[in-house]
């Protein structure tokens, strides 16, 4: 599926967009899904439905209106769509995570579905994927799949090329688990950033430990990712899952071994957030049981 230089780049950069992975029947089929959830958030006003933990599964913005939805996340869809469920666990997106790994097997951590409505104030803050769901290994990989095409002008994906292989930086301050690193770091490490754009089916392939954020949609088109967590069959999670799904620890490539592997990384335990996301600890507004 991906060539050697492929995986190199990755490697060397913490990312590697590929295009082209889904066709446009493929994405037909999640899009349709999409809507109806869409059309759906319109008769409520604030997060609703229910995942495996009670949480909500539907999450939506502060500027949220029937007129002006503003759905934000869609928690572990492939518990609710079995095109969803597809891409995540049987597709060429599994086939080159498993390759870019390399070795043993990989397994499904979580899934979900970030959406930037046009007009809508939903942005990301600066922060590593790790320090949200860390384990014994930081071979963990987050799959970005462009639903629809992703441009300049509605909210792309903004990396920092190479910091992965850089520390893993605070995301608590006044101890408080804010989702996100200090002003700090923002000034000295997130100045020269790169935007991961796309074609509708394209797949961003990010490295757990690289920087990266998202600023608001600016256009008149809406952006929506597909996002699924994987890790490596030997990494052992730490702490619960944020996302929890009957599909988490799924195999869905190689073999059980049957061993843990463990890498030399120091950090401190996230919080669970106890809203719908981790939007709401990004905003300061989530307070932990």
């Amino acid at each position: 599926m991906l060539s050697t230089e492929q995986i190199d780049r990755f490697h060397r950069d913490g990312y590697l967009v590929v295009e082209n992975v889904f066709n446009v029947d493929e994405l037909e089929a999640l899009n349709n899904d999409f809507e109806n959830w869409l059309d759906a958030s319109r008769h409520h006003c604030a997060a609703y439905g229910e995942t495996l933990d009670h949480r909500p599964r539907f999450d939506v913005g502060g500027d949220h209106s029937p007129a002006h939805p503003s759905l934000r996340r869609v928690s572990s869809p492939t518990e609710i769509s079995d095109a969803y469920l597809q891409v995540a666990a049987d597709s060429k997106m599994a086939d080159m995570v498993f390759e870019i790994i390399g070795a043993g097997g990989v397994r499904l951590h979580h899934s979900k579905i970030n959406a930037k409505l046009p007009g809508t104030e939903t942005q990301v803050k600066w922060h590593q994927d790790f320090l949200f769901t860390p384990h014994s290994n930081d071979d963990l990989i987050t799959a970005l799949l462009m639903i629809g095409d992703v441009t300049t002008d509605n909210g792309p994906l903004q990396v920092i090329p190479g910091s992965h292989r850089q520390e893993l930086y605070s995301h608590w301050q006044d101890e408080r688990f804010t989702g996100t690193v200090d002003s700090t770091v923002i000034e000295r490490e997130c100045a020269e950033l790169v935007e991961c754009t796309g074609p509708a089916g394209s797949v961003c392939f990010m490295h757990t430990r690289l920087l990266h954020a998202s600023a608001p949609n600016a256009s008149a088109h809406p952006r929506t990712l597909f996002i699924v967590v994987y890790s490596a069959e030997d990494a052992l999670p730490y702490g619960d899952n944020p996302l929890p799904s009957r599909h988490q620890g799924m195999l869905v490539r190689g073999h059980e071994s049957g061993l843990v592997r463990t890498t030399p990384n120091v950090l401190r335990l996230p919080q669970k957030p106890s809203g719908a996301s981790f939007f709401v600890q990004q905003a300061g507004q989530d307070i932990p049981a």
